[in-house]
């Protein structure tokens, strides 16, 4: 076999690492700036290497009968592992990728090029201002995995922002974003009561270490007109190597509190990760 050699690039937000996996032929590492961002194995799209994103795609998996093509919008690309997922596993669906970084778009097109048949179409454009741009009601599931180095960015944490995700979405439609956190968990409180002010249906998709608070970490928060299959995914995630909790209804608003919709012009990043948090090595 030809053995694969590291690939680094400084790209608009960083530097880029594409490194791969010495225990899989044709598997790679995506970090910028040291911060982990895609793992995919390109011999199998279904192989999901972190549990984030083991999440969304229960959550994919969830949306429609098994094999039923989706129409999917993507907000951050990466090395656009979900979508390689979603073709694998859906295909025939219609899926559109916004990714602000183009020099990362560029370094992953030439060396983990997507095949044509996929019908993933990806755009070289900040999020918000691209999710602007797109038709009402022309998505069934929304995915939010945009991170600025190891951040999420300010404009993508308001009530303008979330009500452009609603209007994109089609009745029934998910909304499912890959957030980070630590206790006091001021900002994935704010982004819980963000979204309950434009979404009737929360949910919350963490480990049980993270919500107590004893580490830093991911969540996915979900948000819907109508409620998802929580008891599907409760028992997806329940299952997984490292095994989470689906909250909603009365603890989740418990664990919401005080907290109130971000407005724009208050809106913050989410918090620097604790050194290590999600680093390599």
């Amino acid at each position: 076999m030809n053995e694969q050699i590291p690939v680094i690039r400084e790209v608009d937000h960083g530097t880029a690492r594409l490194m791969p996996d010495v225990d899989t032929e044709r598997g790679w590492l995506l970090t910028v700036d040291g911060a982990p961002q895609s793992y995919i194995d390109l011999d199998d799209p279904r192989h999901l290497e972190f549990e984030y994103a083991r999440r969304l795609a229960h959550v994919l998996d969830l949306a429609a009968e098994p094999g039923e093509p989706l129409d999917v919008v993507h907000l951050g690309g990466g090395a656009l592992t979900l979508p390689r997922y979603t073709a694998a596993t859906r295909p025939g669906s219609r899926q559109r990728v916004a990714e602000a970084d183009r020099g990362l778009l560029g370094l992953v097109a030439e060396v983990l090029p997507v095949p044509a048949e996929d019908g993933i179409a990806v755009y070289g454009a900040d999020a918000r201002e691209w999710l602007a741009a797109e038709p009402d009601a022309s998505a069934d599931v929304l995915i939010a995995d945009v991170f600025g180095g190891s951040r999420v960015p300010a404009h993508l944490t308001s009530v303008d922002y979330a009500r452009e995700a609603r209007r994109v979405l089609r009745p029934g439609g998910v909304y499912a974003a890959n957030l980070a956190d630590g206790a006091p968990f001021a900002f994935l409180r704010g982004q819980l009561a963000t979204f309950g002010a434009v979404f009737p249906e929360l949910a919350l998709i963490a480990e049980p270490g993270v919500l107590r608070g004893r580490r830093f970490g991911n969540a996915v928060l979900l948000a819907a007109d109508r409620e998802p299959d929580l008891a599907g995914l409760a028992r997806r995630t329940a299952a997984d190597p490292f095994p989470a909790r689906v909250e909603h209804g009365a603890p989740l608003t418990r664990f919401i509190g005080d907290a109130v919709p971000v407005r724009d012009e208050d809106a913050v990043p989410s918090p620097v990760p604790p050194d290590g948090a999600f680093g390599i090595g």
